[in-house]
């Protein structure tokens, strides 16, 4: 009996060497495990090598074809395309003499000139040219007849006007005029002749009296003339 104890007590105590050893190295291999995660170095991203490299495919000359002769899609609304407004050109007013001849009084709104008819001294809104009677007179711009009267002291007068706000008007033409209101005249077109109705300046013989206004602003003939 006391062999069998004292083998049996030997065997217990062999055991519980034997069970601790292994608890040991269990804590020992799963410390090591953890040191050896915790320590391991994170992987690095290597650069791709020239196998790894993807080709770039270059368009060809079918393909930039194919894409230039896509159908352009029309735009939204009613299809049309919008165009900036361009402002139109104005362009002068084309103007010339109604006829040629001698200079009897020239245009005197600032200062005062003698008017041999009346015998004293007073302003003259227009120029006085001399020619001969039945001499035809022309527009000297293109526009519209705006009226045609018998003046007292002007005699038979026609007024044309004219855009950007001229006009211009003959006096002292014969009785018989080639135009009425409302008429288009043209630059150079005839609208009367020559003669000495203007009872104004009845001295000065067979004349006419021509004058210009801008924005009902009387201005020199000569001014009117050189517009072009």
């Amino acid at each position: 009996m006391s062999n069998k104890k004292r083998a049996g007590g030997s065997f217990g105590t062999k055991g519980y060497y034997i069970a601790l050893i292994l608890c040991a190295a269990a804590i020992g291999i799963s410390g090591y495990l953890y040191y050896r995660n915790a320590n391991q170095e994170e992987p690095q991203i290597q650069a791709p090598t020239q196998d790894q490299y993807v080709d770039v495919v270059s368009p060809t000359e079918d393909d930039i074809h194919a894409v230039a002769t896509q159908p352009t899609l029309p735009p939204a609304g009613d299809g049309t395309v919008p165009t900036t407004p361009q402002t139109p050109v104005q362009k002068p007013l084309q103007t010339g003499q109604p006829l040629t001849g001698e200079t009897l009084m020239v245009y005197a709104m600032d200062t005062l000139c003698y008017n041999p008819t009346t015998r004293d001294w007073r302003v003259h809104d227009g120029i006085d040219i001399a020619a001969e009677a039945g001499t035809p007179v022309c527009a000297a711009a293109a526009g519209t007849v705006s009226a045609t009267y018998e003046d007292d002291t002007m005699g038979t007068t026609v007024v044309i006007t004219h855009k950007d706000g001229y006009v211009t008007v003959y006096s002292s033409l014969d009785s018989e005029l080639t135009v009425s209101v409302g008429d288009h005249v043209d630059l150079g077109q005839t609208i009367g002749q020559v003669g000495n109705t203007a009872l104004l300046e009845s001295a000065l013989g067979d004349h006419l009296h021509f004058s210009v206004s801008c924005n009902d602003v009387p201005m020199d003939p000569n001014l009117f003339f050189g517009l072009n």
